[in-house]
């Protein structure tokens, strides 16, 4: 298990808060165990939360060039036909996955190809399942193509509690299966568009993986 680089300036802050609250407990309120005994599980607590949220655990995988991964860990909160509007402007298949805060926070690459386009995108901070959080929210929308001549879209969605997304994807970059391409702080959704040739593996609800559950493979 690893921590990931995007926590460290949110690690360092909470070290600060931490270090704070213990010297004003002990200067201050040395006379009152309870109450430092609370600043050290307050203390402990914090740095807890920091560190599973930007966990970076390991994770194998066999590149298969048929399968569709998750980019994300999280719960399957979509599945639909839909009009892609911003890239495709045709019918596709809608796969999205919503990250709790307590979900590792990393993204990554669906399928290996190579980036055609990405967008970032201002907007709003709805709570992740609204139904217009894939058009309203911040957000930043790439596609891949594939070697196979098909493409797919997918989205990092900004929610209520996320408030930045980190994207490293350029168009013209080669896009290799599993690998990051970017990162939501504390939770949110991604948005996989895909063909409506696909084979769906997933159900509404069901926990994935990123980088381990195959979402769909390609007809």
């Amino acid at each position: 298990m690893k921590f990931h680089k995007e926590g460290i300036p949110s690690l360092l802050i909470t070290i600060c808060i931490v270090a704070i609250i213990n010297f004003l407990t002990l200067y201050f309120l040395r006379n009152y165990p309870i109450v430092i005994y609370s600043g050290y599980l307050l203390s402990a607590f914090l740095l807890i939360v920091i560190i599973q949220f930007f966990r970076n655990p390991t994770r194998n995988i066999i590149i298969n060039n048929n399968h569709i991964i998750a980019p994300a860990d999280g719960r399957v909160v979509v599945i639909e036909e839909v009009t892609e509007t911003e890239y495709f402007k045709d019918k596709r298949i809608q796969v999205s996955v919503f990250m709790s805060p307590t979900n590792v926070h990393i993204n990554r690459y669906p399928i290996s190809g190579i980036v055609k386009y990405v967008k970032y995108h201002p907007g709003l901070f709805l709570v992740a399942w609204h139904p217009k959080s894939s058009t309203d929210n911040e957000r930043t929308t790439i596609v891949v193509e594939h070697k196979n001549g098909q493409s797919i879209l997918f989205r990092q969605i900004a929610g209520a509690l996320a408030r930045r997304i980190v994207n490293n994807a350029k168009e013209g970059d080669k896009a290799i299966q599993g690998d990051e391409f970017g990162f939501i702080k504390f939770g949110s959704r991604v948005d996989l568009l895909l063909p409506t040739s696909v084979k769906i593996n997933v159900t509404l609800e069901q926990v994935v993986r990123g980088r381990e559950t195959v979402i769909a493979t390609f007809d």
